[in-house]
């Protein structure tokens, strides 16, 4: 069963529909569901799948595809494996030519296909090859081509500049669950969460279906993130290790940004983060910034009327921001580790900023909830150091409305109703009157409160609380 994931479905609907061959390229981090979604999808369709290994020499890869060939083409001509990937390929055509045309679709799927492009492997000329010579020509073929390595399917796939350019006809960008689909997923499960502790986990997990594949039912959220994250044999107490590496080429840059961004958790901008680094400032600092954009791992955020010069990264994967923060450290054979994390003094501070995260990630929801899902928006933030006239004043969120309003958003994560007091209030308003005189801005500019659980509303909430959303919001 597919939970979510409609956008999807309508999309791969479509091409079952299609007059013409269809080249699919389906990219996203490392157990984000990819192979799921094809499988559970088109089932009886596939008539040849292939799955790459990581780290594996051509031969064996080349023997592996053989061998899964001959599953399902036992006549085919070569009595041995093939020498190269253009022999195995042709295998495939042949293979494709003898099915019988029954005008139906059908679909051949091969998944991680950028780990079956190493060097000297001449993998990608053979696939531009058949895909133009043969499979582009077969109206009746749905060929679909997964990869965590998101990098490499946008450089060698999307945008390829050989023959394989402009080729591929369909392309989804497999994204973590959001709120609504997580909750989803746990009702099918049977997982009886209500939606705090969906997003206490989520802050932990993300929503990486994997991830919450392996929650047992009947435990608590401190029971799952102990077992999952601390216990030596928890899937997520050496996920960091194999997550970066699995994705990119010389991870160690990319995991030194990482690093960086979580010991900053509002953000770096270019400057600080080479500074930080230490990488040398170059392509190869923008490939990997691209990358981890791509994968979802980091967001770039343009301040308020700044320059692109000036945007601001900051890390948004939920379990690499947990794990650099408490797992790295604490993983052993104490029990009831995260028990003793949890009443820690940097344990407020890390909900607070995770809490920021989810409502960064989920702003679709945010605007339905205000109303203005049909209203042009840009998403910015905001900081001012302050001087002597003015106070600092820092602002995450700030959506900037094409009819003249600007909501600067504070969230706020509770365990029960928010109690806002004159202190709150104040902050509030010091931090709109200094975005308002900093930015000489001419729209109105009003104060909306992201909460877990709805504010009190006592006077001091009605003197600047302009608008109001709540947890349950974002599970819409």
């Amino acid at each position: 069963m597919l939970i979510g994931r409609e956008q999807e479905k309508n999309i791969l609907s479509k091409l079952l529909k299609s007059n013409q061959a269809e080249f699919v390229a389906i990219y996203g981090r490392r157990r984000i569901g990819k192979t799921y979604l094809v499988r559970q999808f088109f089932n009886e369709q596939i008539k040849f799948s292939f799955t790459g290994s990581y780290e594996t020499e051509t031969v064996i890869q080349i023997n592996n595809f053989w061998v899964e060939l001959k599953r399902v083409f036992p006549q085919a001509s070569y009595s041995e494996a093939p020498r190269n990937w253009s022999e195995a390929f042709q295998l495939l055509t042949d293979y494709l030519l003898s099915l019988p045309d029954n005008n139906q679709k059908i679909v051949f799927f091969i998944d991680e296909l950028p780990w079956l492009d190493r060097t000297g492997a001449n993998f990608v000329s053979a696939l531009a090859y058949f895909w133009n010579q043969h499979g582009s020509q077969q109206n009746r073929l749905i060929f679909i081509t997964c990869g965590s390595a998101a990098s490499w399917m946008i450089g060698k796939l999307l945008k390829a500049q050989g023959g394989l350019h402009n080729r591929v006809t369909c392309r989804i960008e497999l994204k973590p669950f959001n709120l609504k689909e997580t909750k989803a997923y746990c009702d099918f499960r049977n997982l009886k969460f209500n939606e705090y502790q969906i997003t206490q986990l989520y802050m932990v997990l993300g929503g990486i279906p994997y991830y919450w594949q392996a929650i047992e039912q009947g435990k608590s959220v401190a029971q799952v993130i102990e077992n999952l994250c601390f216990d030596t044999n928890g899937i997520l107490t050496k996920e960091f290790e194999y997550l970066y590496h699995s994705l990119f080429k010389n991870a160690e840059k990319h995991i030194k940004v990482i690093e960086s961004l979580a010991s900053h958790p509002y953000g770096l901008t270019r400057t600080q983060l080479l500074e930080e680094t230490q990488i040398s400032n170059g392509g190869n600092f923008v490939r990997v910034i691209e990358n981890l954009i791509d994968c979802g791992f980091i967001k770039s955020l343009e301040p308020f009327g700044k320059k692109n010069r000036d945007t601001i990264f900051r890390i948004v994967d939920f379990y690499s921001v947990f794990y650099l923060k408490y797992i790295v450290n604490n993983i052993g054979d104490r029990n009831n580790t995260w028990q003793s994390l949890s009443t820690s003094p940097s344990y407020n501070s890390w909900m607070g900023y995770a809490f920021e995260n989810i409502c960064l990630t989920h702003l679709h929801p945010i605007h339905v909830a205000l109303g203005i899902s049909g209203v042009y928006t840009k998403i910015s933030s905001f900081y001012f150091k302050g001087n002597d006239e003015l106070p600092g004043a820092q602002v995450d969120i700030v959506i900037e409305r094409n009819d003249g309003i600007i909501h600067l958003c504070e969230a706020k994560f509770t365990n029960t109703e928010f109690l806002v007091s004159k202190d709150v209030i104040q902050s509030f308003r010091r931090k709109r009157l200094v975005f308002q005189e900093v930015t000489k801005t001419k729209k109105m500019v009003v104060s909306t409160l992201l909460t877990t659980y709805s504010a009190i509303q006592n006077q001091y909430y009605n003197e600047e609380i302009h608008s109001e959303i709540s947890l349950e919001a974002l599970f819409i």
